[in-house]
């Protein structure tokens, strides 16, 4: 039953409605598929086979019983282990962190995985903190691309992305602070989701403030629906949680018909890598032939990159800073050298950061007056070398060096999707990114999916 771990969260529903397999059988293979494929690409930090096969057991009885429980009913699910999880420590990547601490508690996400009756598999790879764009720490090691084993797969859900990309689970959940969900669904060649800000609820408080999103990692756009219509909805512990929208999945069929779509190749000042442009180039011509209104154009908004970088700094200050005297020497040096950085940051210079971030969601609610949804390269290259903060041809080894299409819709905190639209020469996948105005999730995921109903690349698989 080794081919239940290609299928999609919503495939495995089906089958399991059906009686042509068993949750069982299905967590089972993604379990089998860790043994296998893990040690290549370092994308779990721990799994529980006891706990998962024992709540697949539950979630089989059910189903053969006709009666299952929640949205989730035995789809095997990982978890970035940035996310507390109950009975499972939450390292996140670092040395410093107290494996004993946040045991008795889940995340507002994982709480709702839990009330659906998800599997939950373990908890997958992120860089310290998921401080950066890539997923290497000095806790778990190099994470590595599924498609090129000496590429990083991107971060700081470098794991995630890995894991859904191989058959690890059929779903997982990642954070993006600045594209932490987005760069590596580029670079892994699955969909990813940064959801409106608050549209998924989350507690602990991340140190980078209203930045950090979670989001769903999946194969399609139909499963990312599904997952956001699980873990989205107000909790108490998130002061700035969201009121529960309409569910996303029965908005799937709306399409782009009609839709004025603006595609921006460059964002106006952005250098793209030749492959790159070319294959983003065609997926935004496909949306022509779905209905919807497409032509060439810029948001306006010169990089704010200075300015997200203040506010990214001081988030790093703010959750290493008391950590540095004990544990500086096994922390990530970049993350040090941020640190250091962010806590010699005013508060009048951070108000001035926070301006330009007012001032850039002011741009775009402007901006999709005019266009329902704007369509760019998801990174403007393909991914490279594992082990590395940056590629080798940067005059920084900062993240933010070549992430120029991410982090923008973070501070403006818009819903943007990354989804497969091809490969390079070498076989690497690249990224389509949509981005809609703020409350627009299922717009986002309507777009993605009618995409996908229409192209083969999401369906591509790594050779194992």
């Amino acid at each position: 039953m080794s081919e239940l771990a290609d299928l999609t969260a919503v495939d495995l529903l089906a089958g399991y409605r059906e009686g042509a397999f068993s949750p069982v059988e299905a967590t089972s293979a993604a379990l089998d598929r860790i043994r296998e494929l893990d040690g290549r690409v370092n994308a779990f930090c721990l799994v529980d086979e006891e706990g998962a096969l024992a709540a697949a057991r539950g979630s089989e009885q059910r189903w053969r019983a006709g009666e299952p429980r929640g949205g989730l009913d035995g789809v095997p699910t990982s978890i970035k282990d940035l996310l507390v999880t109950k009975g499972w420590p939450t390292r996140r990547g670092s040395h410093s962190t107290d494996p004993r601490a946040y045991l008795d508690v889940d995340a507002p996400a994982v709480a709702r995985l839990r009330e659906a009756n998800a599997v939950l598999l373990g908890k997958t790879t992120t860089p310290e903190y998921g401080w950066k764009g890539v997923t290497d720490s000095p806790l778990t090691g190099v994470t590595r691309n599924p498609w090129d084993h000496s590429r990083t797969p991107g971060g700081s859900s470098g794991g995630s992305a890995a894991a859904v990309a191989l058959g690890m689970g059929a779903l997982s959940l990642g954070t993006d602070g600045g594209g932490s969900v987005r760069i590596p669904a580029s670079f892994s060649g699955i969909t990813g989701l940064k959801p409106t800000y608050g549209r998924v609820p989350l507690y602990p408080a991340s140190p980078f403030g209203t930045l950090s999103h979670v989001g769903p990692m999946t194969r399609t756009a139909a499963d990312a629906a599904l997952l956001l219509d699980v873990v989205s909805g107000a909790d108490p512990r998130d002061a700035w949680a969201l009121a529960p929208a309409r569910p996303a999945a029965p908005q799937l069929a709306d399409g782009v018909a009609g839709l004025r779509i603006a595609f921006s190749p460059a964002l106006g000042h952005v250098d793209v890598h030749p492959e790159v442009a070319a294959a983003v180039a065609a997926a935004a011509g496909v949306f022509g032939g779905l209905g919807a209104t497409v032509e060439p154009a810029d948001p306006g908004f010169d990089d704010p990159i200075e300015a997200f970088q203040l506010l990214w700094f001081a988030g790093a200050a703010a959750v290493v800073g008391p950590l540095l005297q004990r544990h500086r020497d096994h922390i990530d040096r970049g993350l040090v050298a941020a640190a250091e950085i962010g806590a010699d940051v005013s508060a009048v210079t951070y108000l001035d950061a926070m301006a330009v971030r007012n001032d850039l969601g002011a741009r775009m609610g402007a901006f999709h007056l005019r266009h329902d949804l704007l369509l760019t390269p998801t990174m403007p290259i393909p991914a490279f070398e594992a082990g590395r903060d940056a590629p080798p041809d940067r005059m920084t080894d900062r993240w933010t060096s070549w992430t120029p299409f991410t982090y923008p819709f973070n501070m403006t905190q818009q819903p943007a999707a990354s989804v497969p639209c091809g490969f390079t020469a070498d076989g690497l996948p690249i990224g389509l990114q949509i981005v809609g105005p703020r409350h627009a999730d299922a717009a986002v995921l309507a777009a993605a999916h009618a995409f996908q109903q229409v192209t083969e690349h999401h369906r591509a698989r790594p050779t194992r």
